[in-house]
């Protein structure tokens, strides 16, 4: 596998500047053209109040307050209650409105600025058949990356379910199976090194890493994209502060380090980042993210994913490890 070919529209990684960007506020969405009623033809109006904008025989209106909820007769003050009402809901009904349209012109320019920006999510398979479905599923409803799979020894019959999947979607899902089975289940096969094969296997500008225990509800990818391609070194969807006594949540913005089940990275960058000797998933993305050089961004909103059934190993094993590999990242914070 090399790494010779040229990167889609990904910036330099940058080491300060946080990506994104926040909305202006502004109205954009225009008046409405509203026909009027008269003899002979004419245009509608333009909404802006222009000097023959009305049809001929039509007049200006005696009372436009009263069509937008205020006192009808303009010699009439009202309740000035029911006005301080009526204006309020305009103000929140115009503020919901910009909202909206921020919203929308923000995900267009994410899928605009990310459309040549190449992304797969890999995904290691130990388990939950069920889960793998879901997960799988939803990766191909909602988005239109690669999904490269892993499959550690067939356990409970999850490999089966992908190899399904895989044939009934081969142009977008793809599946390696070996006989070893994961480590947390007395195998060969650790979360460090079957990550370090998938991200090996994979040629994209960005490698998400995904758990099978969560699906998406949505485009959860292109935000963590957009971040990327705006200079971001991996984001994702949960952040975190390090302290000696645990972690603490962080973010939307620039944290310190990454969390959760969904976390998108320079594929170059991670090749020399991930954590090849962890032997269980839990704490091994903050040594991965620590690992890198560049700034981490969680991207503002709430990620469209759902969680899917808890994916629990033994304790004493899940604790131990979960532990080495916080201790390990706390090293990388200290070097």
């Amino acid at each position: 596998m090399t790494d010779a070919k040229p990167h889609g529209r990904l910036r330099p990684a940058r080491p300060e500047q946080v990506a994104g960007g926040a909305g202006t506020g502004r109205d954009t969405s225009g008046g409405a053209a509203t026909g009027h009623g008269g003899t002979g033809g004419g245009s509608p109006a333009t909404g802006v109040g222009t000097a023959g904008a009305h049809p001929r025989g039509t007049h200006a209106r005696l009372n436009p307050a009263a069509e937008l909820g205020f006192s009808g007769d303009p010699g009439q003050h009202g309740d000035h209650g029911d006005e301080l009402l009526h204006a309020q809901r305009i103000w929140d009904g115009t503020l919901a409105t910009n909202r909206l349209d921020d919203a929308g012109l923000n995900a267009e320019r994410q899928r605009v600025e990310t459309q040549d920006v190449t992304a797969a999510v890999s995904l290691l398979v130990d388990g939950w058949p069920q889960d793998v479905r879901a997960c799988v599923e939803s990766l191909l409803d909602h988005t239109h990356v690669k999904v490269l799979a892993l499959d550690l020894g067939d356990v409970d019959g999850a490999g089966d379910v992908l190899a399904g999947l895989a044939e009934r979607h081969p142009e977008r899902v793809t599946l390696w199976r070996v006989a070893e089975r994961p480590h947390w289940r007395g195998g060969t096969a650790t979360w460090g090194e079957s990550r370090a094969k998938l991200l090996r296997l994979d040629d994209s500008d960005v490698h998400v890493l995904m758990e099978t225990s969560v699906a998406l509800r949505g485009d959860a990818l292109t935000p963590l994209l957009a971040a990327i391609a705006e200079g971001a070194a991996a984001a994702g969807w949960h952040g975190a502060d390090l302290y000696d006594e645990g972690l603490r949540e962080a973010g939307p913005g620039r944290v310190q380090a990454l969390t959760g089940e969904i976390v998108a990275v320079r594929r170059q960058a991670a090749l020399s980042a991930l954590p090849e000797d962890a032997h269980y998933v839990r704490n091994a993305d903050l040594a991965l993210s620590l690992g890198l050089r560049g700034e981490l961004v969680v991207p503002e909103g709430t990620p469209p994913l759902v969680r899917l059934s808890a994916h629990d190993v033994p304790a004493d094993y899940a604790d131990r490890e979960a532990r080495r590999n916080y201790d390990g990242a706390l090293r990388l914070t200290r070097g």
